[in-house]
This record gives structure tokens, sequence and C-alpha cells, in this order.
């Protein structure tokens, strides 16, 4: 709920004419309408769209199949121990 208060008030201060630069891996603020979001890899800088980006994919992932995910995160749990 924060994240979204967050996105509101940004977007407040947006019509008001502010311009924000915003590093997050948060799947809930990059989704801020027309945002340009870039991803950071090594030596490059990639302008990229919300789709495309990683925390997209885990979130939509997971959220698509918690079970699924759990499932994965924790046999990896037992095979590192």
């Amino acid at each position: 709920m924060r994240q979204m208060g967050f996105i509101s008030m940004v977007h407040d201060l947006v019509q008001d004419g502010s311009q924000f630069i915003i590093a997050t891996h948060s799947p809930i603020i990059i989704t801020y309408p027309d945002s340009w979001i870039y991803m950071l890899g090594g030596r490059e800088i990639v302008k990229t769209t919300y789709q495309e980006t990683e925390h997209y994919k885990v979130a939509r992932d997971f959220l698509s199949n918690p079970s699924r995910m759990l499932s994965i995160l924790l046999d990896q749990k037992k095979l590192e121990s």
C-alpha cells in the first residue's frame, strides 16, 4: 500500500512540473505511466519496457504460480544444505 501511495504522491508532484530519477527494484513503482525505465548491467545502460524487466518477470512468475515457485525455492534450499 505504501508503494501505491508513493506513486500517487509522485503523480501529484509530476502534475506540478516535478521530475524524478528513481532507483528501485519494485515492480509496482516502475509501472508509473510514461516513465522511462533503464536497466543497468555491466557497462551498459539500456532503456527497456516494464514487461522486459527482471523485476516484472519474477513477480509475474511468482504470483501466477506461487506453489511452483515456492517448491523450486524450498527444494533449492535442500540442495544447498
